[in-house]
């Protein structure tokens, strides 16, 4: 990682710790130790600090803030104590601002020697830490796809003709939204095993995402899912994509069914409480739509399409305020997604779902 990302929070600590070193006209050795360590690490001579850190973690054991700072030293100068001084601040810390300074250096320490298993867990305690911390979310974004690459990789060379392999080919390519490619080595993984967990599910929404007018395309992801049943068994997934596929299909009923069945296996997946919302709005239901949009929407903030249909629930039920502020969130999100679309689109990849998560015949004008 940058050092800019490295420096600032660990040199507030440092600050931090020399304002209460010079707040006491009475010093102990430690203290003398302790100031003369943060003062050089302040004016970035890890160097020279490292020998008054450690003199003064030894005379007080339980100086984890010294430790912290002295693991940071340590790693920059490449001494091979850093990882143990490093790991305590970090475990036992409860100050956020050293867990994050020890962590960063914890997670570079890893991520250097190419140990991903280790790096990940903390980047993850990381971004928990820092949710809006660039740096830390571009570390966290790189150790996460090096770790999927790795793994890849592995899976090439240990199994390059297996069913697992076929699907993983399957989707980096729904990943890239090429579709068809994606349902051909979905079948291709299904011949190998035709048991293999989750490959029929993903080849029914592949066939169904293609093509939902389609009564051809319908027909297949019909009969895929029922062998999705048979070999994965019940699920909330399972039961949205039966619920879109009656939808498409015009069995309201019945797609209202499979959506109330996903949630009452899962009232936290968002597809079924999309999928109860959008059905309830169609049958003219909004009253018994609310519940599910405003769950979906306190959910998942950033879903665009859920403040949309919110808005469109409440302007059902007369709650014109309401639906008027929910409507300005919805131009607010799609306004930020279309910023994460432009990206995506610089590096040549095609964003999911359509512009702002709205079918083409319900985008507001």
């Amino acid at each position: 990682m940058k050092s800019y990302l490295q420096t600032a929070p660990a040199i507030a600590l440092c600050l931090l710790a020399i304002s209460a070193r010079a707040a006491s006209p009475q010093t102990t050795s430690y203290e003398e130790q302790a100031h003369t360590g943060m003062e050089a690490w302040a004016r970035g001579d890890c160097a020279a600090a490292r020998d008054p850190l450690r003199a003064a973690l030894a005379a007080r054991p339980s100086a984890i803030a010294v430790e912290g700072v002295l693991g940071i030293c340590e790693k920059r100068t490449g001494e091979p104590g850093a990882e143990a001084h490093l790991k305590a601040a970090f475990t036992q810390s409860p100050d956020p601002k050293l867990r994050l300074a020890t962590g960063v250096e914890l997670g570079d320490l890893y991520y250097q020697r190419g140990d991903l298993t280790a790096a990940v867990p903390i980047v993850r305690e990381l971004v928990d830490l820092a949710p809006e911390n660039a740096d830390i979310l571009f570390f966290a974004q790189r150790v996460y796809q090096e770790m999927a690459d790795e793994t890849m990789n592995k899976l090439a060379l240990v199994a390059p003709g297996s069913a697992r392999m076929q699907q993983l080919i399957a989707e980096r390519l729904i990943n890239q939204g090429d579709l068809p490619r994606a349902a051909g080595h979905y079948r291709k993984a299904i011949a190998i095993d035709p048991r293999l967990p989750g490959a029929h599910f993903e080849l029914a929404e592949a066939i169904l995402e293609a093509s939902p007018e389609d009564p051809n395309a319908q027909d297949q992801a019909r009969k895929e899912l029922a062998l999705a049943l048979e070999v994965d068994g019940e699920g909330p997934r399972l039961e949205c994509e039966l619920g879109r596929l009656a939808s498409l299909e015009g069995r309201m009923d019945l797609a209202l069914a499979h959506y109330e069945r996903a949630y009452a296996l899962n009232a936290h997946e968002i597809a079924a409480q999309m999928g109860a919302g959008r059905v309830l709005m169609q049958m003219d239901k909004p009253a018994q739509a609310l519940p599910y949009l405003s769950q979906a929407v306190a959910q998942d903030p950033m879903n665009a399409e859920a403040h949309y249909r919110y808005a469109r629930a409440l302007k059902a039920a007369h709650r014109d305020s309401e639906a008027e502020k929910e409507m300005q969130l919805f131009q607010t999100v799609r306004s930020a997604q279309d910023q994460v679309r432009a990206l995506y689109m610089q590096m040549n990849q095609r964003t999911e779902p359509e512009p702002a998560d709205l079918p083409p015949t319900e985008k507001p004008s």
